[in-house]
């Protein structure tokens, strides 16, 4: 165990539940997997001591998007920003992939990706490095017995808080009610997260400069109205 890590906290990778790899890769995709994927990838070997070292522009600033997916807001977030540095983490190679094109293709040099659980770069940060974390849309897990697969629980919102500066900002973007209820309830016994919303118009609207993501334009052709959550490191 490392001294410098959390209590109780190794580099063991946390186990990712549901598929990694779906369709077959087009063979551009693939190339960027194998040639640009390995200078973008963080090496978790051992703790990410000094973020800014990551990247050609030494950042100050660090923000952090929990599942990706094809990295659409990702990318233009990275694009808009970059002065910031970005840690994305997506456990889908074919996400991934479709990630890598869009860094390619504007030239992006503040990202840099895990190929897996969030919940392992989250531990290998120091402390309160993170000013934005981003979940857009995870996974629901719909069914009772799958519930302690959902991202924010209570121990992860504990590691978060670890990573997060005071006064960052957590936001959370999900068009299924029952989730949002669900990660509410955690958020508001959490000892180190504040809901600062006052009116309903703080989670209807999105956020300032809001990149809509192909899964939110699909959820909304079927009718789900999607909720945008920010919560507030005490």
């Amino acid at each position: 165990m490392n001294s410098s890590l959390p209590p109780h906290t190794e580099f063991i990778p946390s186990p990712l539940h549901g598929r990694r790899k779906a369709k077959k890769l087009r063979t551009h995709h693939t190339a960027l997997v194998e040639n640009l994927l390995p200078h973008l990838a963080l090496d978790l070997s051992k703790p990410l001591g000094d973020p800014a070292a990551l990247f050609p522009n030494q950042p100050k600033t660090f923000w952090m998007e929990v599942g990706f997916g094809g990295g659409e807001h990702m990318a233009d977030e990275a694009l808009r920003h970059q002065d910031v540095g970005f840690f994305g983490c997506e456990p889908f190679v074919n996400g991934v992939a479709k990630a890598l094109a869009l860094i390619a293709e504007a030239d992006l040099c503040n990202i840099r990706l895990h190929n897996g659980d969030a919940g392992d770069v989250i531990d290998a940060l120091p402390e309160a490095v993170l000013s934005c974390v981003y979940l857009l849309y995870p996974d629901p897990w719909p069914k009772r017995r799958q519930h302690k697969r959902r991202f924010l629980s209570d121990d992860m919102l504990t590691r978060l808080a670890r990573v997060m500066s005071s006064g960052a900002e957590l936001r959370f973007a999900t068009d299924i009610d029952h989730n949002a209820g669900w990660v509410l309830a955690r958020i508001l016994r959490s000892p180190d997260f504040v809901w600062p919303a006052q009116s309903a118009s703080d989670w209807h609207a999105p956020w300032a400069d809001w990149e809509s993501t192909r899964y939110e334009t699909k959820a909304l052709s079927e009718g789900r109205r999607p909720a945008y959550f920010t919560f507030v490191r005490r």
